[in-house]
């Protein structure tokens, strides 16, 4: 196992995941601004004509010629087993091998963990690539969102909160993740609608 992936601590999303609550990610597209040697100027987006699924995401040049080799692939691939990252603080304890635990930033900074040692994995179970704005209800709620219906705290309106901000209820699915997504990419993000992998997923350990 080589890879890692992180997920936002500061909006409740790592213990979403290790709690089955969280089992779909959206990860933003980027490509970089020059590839062999041309200047990278944008995405062509190559969907099928039956159902419009995206079928390849390709980078082009100034000509707006698709650049050869320059296929956008997404990053973790189904059936692979992904460890989720944490900080060695996070989880720390006396049945730890000290001597496998490096010192330095990972005790609390989950950027630099080895992946062998996270102690919770996940299996990709779907990939797909689509617009930010083309989640559906659903979809929101594997994202992490919580959905309650409605009470009299509510005015017998269904309410959808983020993890970390309980007290706050949207009226729609969409409504708690924009606002999420806006916290966790930046601001205008979902209005920007950028092109993402979504990747479904399951915790196994």
């Amino acid at each position: 196992m080589t890879k890692k992936i992180m997920f936002n601590d500061k909006n409740g999303l790592t213990q979403a995941v290790l709690e089955g609550r969280k089992t779909q990610t959206r990860r933003i597209i980027t490509y970089p601004k020059t590839f062999k040697g041309k200047n990278v100027c944008g995405l062509w987006v190559y969907r099928w004509k039956v159902d419009g699924a995206i079928t390849e995401i390709c980078m082009y040049d100034e000509d707006e010629i698709s650049i050869d080799g320059g296929q956008i692939l997404p990053k973790y691939k189904v059936g692979e087993i992904v460890a989720v990252a944490q900080s060695y603080n996070s989880f720390y304890n006396d049945e730890c091998n000290p001597n496998l635990f490096p010192n330095g930033a990972g005790w609390t900074n989950k950027m630099y963990v080895k992946p062998e040692l996270m102690p919770h994995q996940i299996r990709i179970t779907n990939v797909r690539a689509e617009q930010l704005q083309d989640i559906s209800d659903e979809d929101c709620l594997k994202e992490g969102i919580i959905g309650k219906v409605g009470s009299e705290d509510t005015h017998f309106m269904d309410a959808y909160y983020i993890p970390t901000l309980k007290t706050d209820p949207f009226c729609t699915p969409q409504g708690a993740y924009s606002y999420l997504i806006n916290k966790i990419s930046g601001k205008g993000t979902w209005e920007n609608n950028p092109y993402v992998f979504v990747y479904d997923f399951e915790l196994v350990k």
